[in-house]
């Protein structure tokens, strides 16, 4: 999986107007195996595809003669100043997009003034990592079999200066994903995963028990990623979580899942306020971002198209994403006529979607 050149990347004008753009131009620089190990889902990727086109189902209902001359889109994600409602999911061997990989993209959320999940399977450490964030960094954690490996990682994440702990819930197994099945996907030898080797760790086993013992083991709070049902997310609540991400980890786990926006307001009704809600999956434009700040999430993250930036250009391709992104969701919220993150709201007469 041979990189272009780092400098000539460098120098690379990003040359795209869109986040779908931006792909078409990532996968025509990664290898087959590396695009379709980031761009696949599980079986038929019916809920990869419903993930996007539930969005596209969603309209906007915009309020006009709103003053709408300054936008406010700043906000807070557990306490933590965020220029916008926009955050970065973890994503595994970022190395394989970028030789910078995750360190690449954590400068770039920094420069971004927005936060970044670091993945338990990341090509950099926690450690080399963190060293150059000037942003807040939250750790995605595996539980695994060997409950040790998992509370010596959460440690090492918490004295590097990490923010909070994501603790994924929706891999018992590991799903299957036919174009890695197709490509035989492995990763080069030469590549390194600095935090742990997961090859068999994963832990079947696991139950909400496991939360009250991660929230027992560390000061940084949890948040559970991978709820899609109302009840699961209060038992999140009720053993401990900080906060709860609606995902289906990016449809690549269980294929005919429903997609994360179409259960996202149910989940918001259910919570109540206790805890705050993010959701991921399918987010292209920043029309999406609105909709789901709508249905009652706190942010956003966004995955692949971190990947399509990094691959295009390094840290500068993953600030380009971030930006337009940004402006993306800066113009919607003034065709919408809301001028807060506040007034974006739904369902009732006054409400922005349908």
């Amino acid at each position: 999986m041979a990189h272009p050149n780092i400098e000539e990347r460098r120098n690379e004008q990003i040359e795209a107007i869109n986040l779908f753009e931006l792909e078409t131009k990532a996968r025509k620089l990664l290898s087959q195996t590396a695009y379709d190990y980031y761009a696949g889902g599980a079986n038929d990727e019916i809920t990869l595809r419903e993930n996007r086109v539930a969005y596209e189902r969603i309209m906007l209902l915009p309020r006009t003669l709103v003053d709408v001359s300054e936008r406010h889109i700043g906000t807070t994600a557990l306490g933590e100043p965020v220029s916008m409602p926009v955050l970065i999911a973890p994503t595994a061997f970022q190395g394989l997009a970028h030789p910078e990989g995750e360190v690449a993209t954590v400068k770039a959320a920094g420069a971004a003034k927005t936060l970044m999940t670091l993945s338990t399977l990341s090509t950099f450490s926690i450690e080399e990592v963190m060293a150059v964030a000037t942003g807040p960094v939250w750790f995605q954690l595996y539980v695994f079999k060997d409950r040790a490996t998992s509370a010596s990682l959460v440690k090492r994440a918490e004295v590097a200066g990490s923010k909070a702990i994501v603790f994924t819930v929706d891999v018992p197994l590991l799903g299957r994903r036919e174009r890695d099945v197709r490509n035989q996907f492995k990763l080069p030898d030469d590549f390194s995963v600095k935090n742990l080797l997961p090859a068999g760790l994963f832990d079947p086993a696991l139950t909400w028990k496991d939360i009250e013992w991660l929230a027992g083991i560390t000061k940084l709070p949890v948040l559970v990623k991978g709820i899609l049902r109302p009840d699961d997310a209060l038992l999140a609540v009720k053993h401990g979580a900080s906060g709860v991400i609606v995902s289906n980890h990016g449809a690549r786990q269980l294929d005919t899942a429903p997609a994360t926006i179409s259960v996202l307001p149910e989940i918001v009704d259910a919570v109540g306020g206790k805890v705050e809600v993010y959701v991921d999956g399918g987010i292209r434009r920043g029309t999406d971002v609105l909709k789901a700040i709508a249905c009652g999430a706190r942010a956003v993250f966004i995955g692949r198209p971190v990947l399509w930036g990094l691959a295009s250009g390094g840290e500068a391709g993953v600030r380009c994403v971030l930006e337009m992104v940004r402006q993306e969701f800066d113009l919607a919220m003034a065709l919408s006529g809301c001028a807060t993150l506040g007034s974006i709201t739904r369902r009732s007469h006054s409400g922005i979607i349908r």
